[in-house]
């Protein structure tokens, strides 16, 4: 019997990655990668620093580029491998990436009218440009349609779609006046290879929709026009143009056009699964199930949980949304996450450059870090160069580095700031743990996950919990490939391919008993600085911290 096999097309911040995956067990048997051309690491910038854009034509070449050379390497490299044992395909993207099209759903961008025009461009999810957007509709759902920011953490974010759009309308008429819809990106690029981009035609998820646009079908899917209208008046006429129905990623989007094959050398008419968002689709990939909370580790981090969609659930507070079947269809999908982590260790490393380019690599660095013992160094950091995502939802938290005397090191500082993104992490396990969603077992995945045993140990002498690795270094594209063998009838329903496609590593780390002891007396500090300086109601004293962090620096170096 041959074997048969779906291809997940995973879409990140600077390239596109295709791979095909043996659908009977989740074997990895072909990869293919390709960069963006535009910008810088493909993210267009500005002089403004909240400004991160791409070009979909980026998104169009990389399908291409992808899947022909995925197919050309499995011919040399699968004996016997033929396009025809290629049975499905899902996508997964960043988000919020939405971008503006025109009324057959082409990108703006596209256009040359708008080939320059910023604003045309698909706006990032790093993109944070529009934080008054996000506090006026964070305000206004306050006052009229609380229930909307319920099932969002409480507060609207600058990285969501409705904040783009608002901020586009206000600062760039002409590209929202031109534009018939707004498409998230984990939307478009199925529609874009199944042929189906004109609105009507195209299905939306519901795990973008559901995260991103406080899409609920307890509410008729997205926000009533006449609470958009509020907002501007030409933002509730746009909601006409926004379907009223979502789909799950075991629905198919539609199937890949003869063009497409044709680009491509796919078998045409292959089921693309409805799309997602990465992380959505790297926590299918791992293995998610209740209990256990999936942490994709990479620039950012997203932390994600699944709870039984029969079963009461509490709202919990600073969430990036709680949404049925927005991950697993069947259950409710809980989305966490921290703005930046690989980012702040890049941003360390490349515009500081500590000791030079030898000397302050990643690499030189982790090994000087891995010989400093808990506390050893005297500094704690904030984790908030990107703002804060959960639990505070504040995209304008800053970063900061208390302790640093004549003497700190390079290595000291880079552990400082890994040991407050493990803090990050903590404070996000303990706001689900305090709303009675418990927290049995942490998955991780992500390129820091898979090549950096320091970050783990560290996560997990913090947190006091074991650190499970996933077994794919790609969990992103291999949850949508599941998703593609789904769609294909290749497995029954996504819990069952789970069990068959993926795995976990059999290294664990453990926590250690005694560094657990000092985080504890530091992530006490960290929560006074976290609280200070992000809570309007905090009432303290930060006269100790400086103090406090020079006593338990002497005692780890045996000094005090």
């Amino acid at each position: 019997m041959k074997a048969r096999y779906s291809i997940g097309l995973d879409y990140g911040t600077n390239s596109v990655r295709a791979l095909l995956v043996n659908v009977a067990n989740g074997q990895e048997v072909a990869s293919a990668v390709w960069n963006y051309e535009h910008g810088e690491a493909g993210v267009i910038l500005s002089r403004d620093p909240n400004l991160a854009r791409q070009h979909p034509a980026d998104y169009v070449k990389g399908a291409e580029v992808v899947l022909r050379k995925l197919v050309a390497t499995a011919r040399k490299t699968v004996r016997g491998f033929e396009p025809s044992h290629i049975i499905g395909m899902g996508v997964d993207t960043t988000g919020s990436t939405p971008l503006p099209v025109d009324e057959r759903g082409r990108p703006l961008a596209l256009d040359r009218r708008f080939a320059k025009n910023l604003a045309a461009m698909a706006w990032l999810w790093k993109d944070h440009t529009s934080v008054a957007e996000a506090e006026a509709i964070t305000q206004l759902a306050r006052e009229i349609r609380p229930h909307y920011l319920a099932k969002c953490g409480g507060t609207y974010s600058s990285e969501w779609f409705f904040s783009k759009i608002l901020h586009c309308q206000r600062t760039a008429p002409e590209v929202f006046n031109a534009a018939h819809t707004w498409v998230e990106c984990a939307d478009w690029v199925p529609a874009m290879l199944t042929g189906n981009e004109a609105p009507g035609r195209l299905k939306v998820g519901v795990c973008a929709a559901g995260h991103k646009a406080m899409f609920n079908a307890d509410w008729g899917g997205y926000p009533d026009a006449e609470f958009l209208a509020q907002l501007d008046p030409k933002l509730g006429a746009l909601r006409a143009r926004l379907p009223n129905t979502a789909a799950t990623i075991d629905q198919p989007a539609g199937r890949l056009t003869a063009e497409w094959a044709r680009r491509t050398g796919l078998p045409e008419g292959i089921p693309v699964a409805v799309g997602a968002l990465d992380a959505h689709l790297g926590a299918v990939g791992s293995g998610i199930a209740p209990g256990a909370l999936v942490k994709i580790i990479g620039t950012s981090t997203c932390d994600m949980m699944v709870a039984p969609a029969d079963q009461p659930l509490a709202d919990v507070p600073g969430l990036c949304g709680i949404v049925k079947g927005s991950i697993l269809p069947g259950y409710y999908g809980l989305e966490a996450g921290q703005s930046a982590v690989g980012d702040i260790f890049n941003w360390f490393v490349n515009y500081l450059q500590p000791g030079g380019p030898k000397a302050g690599s990643h690499e030189a660095l982790t090994r000087a870090a891995a010989r400093l013992r808990p506390g050893e160094s005297g500094l704690l950091a904030l984790d908030w160069n990107n703002g804060n995502r959960t639990v505070l939802v504040d995209q304008r938290l800053t970063g900061l580095l208390v302790g640093q005397t004549l003497y700190t090191t390079p290595a000291e500082i880079y552990r400082a700031l890994i040991e407050a993104t493990a803090f990050g992490a903590l404070t996000i396990i303990n706001r689900f743990e305090e709303y009675g969603l418990r927290v049995e077992r942490i998955i991780n995945c992500g390129g820091i996950a898979e090549k950096n045993p320091l970050v783990m140990q560290i996560y997990a002498d913090v947190t006091g919990r074991a650190m499970h690795v996933s077994r794919s270094a790609q969990t992103c594209a291999l949850g949508a490939a599941i998703a593609g063998a789904v769609v294909a009838g290749a497995h029954p329903n996504c819990e069952t391919a789970q069990r068959r496609m993926t795995g976990l590593k059999s290294r664990v780390f453990k926590p250690d008993p005694e560094a657990h002891a000092v985080y504890r007396q530091l992530y006490a500090l960290y929560k006074k600085l976290h609280d200070a300086f992000g809570t309007r109601d905090w009432q303290g004293n930060l006269h100790d911290v400086m103090k406090q962090l020079i006593v338990i620096r002497d005692r780890a170096r045996g000094t005090g």
